[in-house]
């Protein structure tokens, strides 16, 4: 099985105005087997181009308005990520709705106002995924027992399909989390020595619970990781992409103690059952490779 990365922004600034080196990067990735990306929206200025982006390339993509631009939202974004929903229900890469959910680490967005005002995009978001029937894509930086709480309310019962993006949470969260029917996203983050508790849960957690992802261009991996002191001198920081994606995998081949090929096959697995619409993307992908070694 190839790997799916699932959340990378290749549409950011890191990456150029043109996409050049999103192109560029995503052509790495695909030789090192990265089958598919999904790319998640962050606000409507850019549901356009995550979905062109997704097109060219042949991928996913997820529309959404993530909470650290909730602050610039109004309730007509609202109302346009609905129509937008709508207007592409039936394309098969539209994948959920997403970057969505609660950010309580950023302080402006602690301030109770903004509270409220996150728990109130974040919940019509969920009642939009409801009613046209796509998973979620979800953050849950310093708040996941809220976003647990809205998850319950609006589902009333029901489970969900999707994402807990990032997920950073206890094992007694983690295991809420994937009781109402989330995959728990691990990426780059887990590449650290000092990220204990992490590390802790990519090695105890069942491996059905699991998908890859790299927040390409954000949460680079250890090797790419530069201190701020040295950011400050003039050093760069390492541009995240797609293809660190097999790499950060070792990491959890070596917690858990599994053979890579292992870990490539049940984490896209997990992907595929996380957001249904990719396995037609997923074994169109494979029809593709598989006329490609026929040649």
């Amino acid at each position: 099985m190839p790997w799916i990365d699932t959340h990378c922004h290749l549409d950011a600034p890191e990456f150029g105005q043109d996409h050049w080196r999103a192109l560029a990067a995503r052509a790495q990735a695909a030789e090192r087997g990265v089958a598919l990306c999904v790319l998640p929206a962050v606000g409507v200025f850019d549901f356009d181009t995550v979905r062109a982006f997704a097109h060219r390339t042949g991928d996913a993509y997820a529309l959404g308005i993530h909470p650290l631009l909730v602050p610039r939202a109004d309730d007509g974004d609202l109302e346009r990520l609905d129509a937008a929903l709508a207007a592409h229900a039936g394309d098969p890469r539209l994948v959920a709705v997403g970057e969505i959910g609660l950010d309580f680490f950023v302080p402006e967005l602690t301030e109770p106002a903004m509270r409220a005002r996150q728990l109130h995009f974040f919940r019509k978001q969920l009642q939009l995924a409801r009613r046209h029937g796509l998973p979620v894509i979800v953050h849950t930086r310093r708040s996941v027992d809220q976003v647990l709480r809205q998850l319950r309310e609006v589902g009333a019962g029901g489970r969900w399909e999707g994402i807990a993006h990032a997920f950073n949470g206890s094992l007694q969260q983690a295991q809420a989390v994937l009781a109402q029917g989330l995959k728990l996203g691990f990426g780059g983050a887990m590449t650290f020595d000092t990220a204990r508790q992490l590390r802790q849960l990519a090695t105890e957690l069942p491996l059905d619970a699991i998908v890859m992802e790299t927040d390409a261009p954000d949460i680079p991996p250890q090797w790419l990781y530069v201190r701020q002191s040295e950011r400050a001198a003039g050093r760069p920081q390492g541009l995240n992409t797609p293809a660190e994606l097999p790499r950060i995998a070792e990491t959890l081949v070596a917690l858990r103690g599994l053979p890579l090929a292992a870990i490539e096959a049940a984490t896209t697995a997990n992907a595929l059952v996380a957001l249904p619409r990719l396995r037609a993307l997923w074994q169109e992908q494979a029809t593709i490779a598989g006329d490609d070694q026929s040649r």
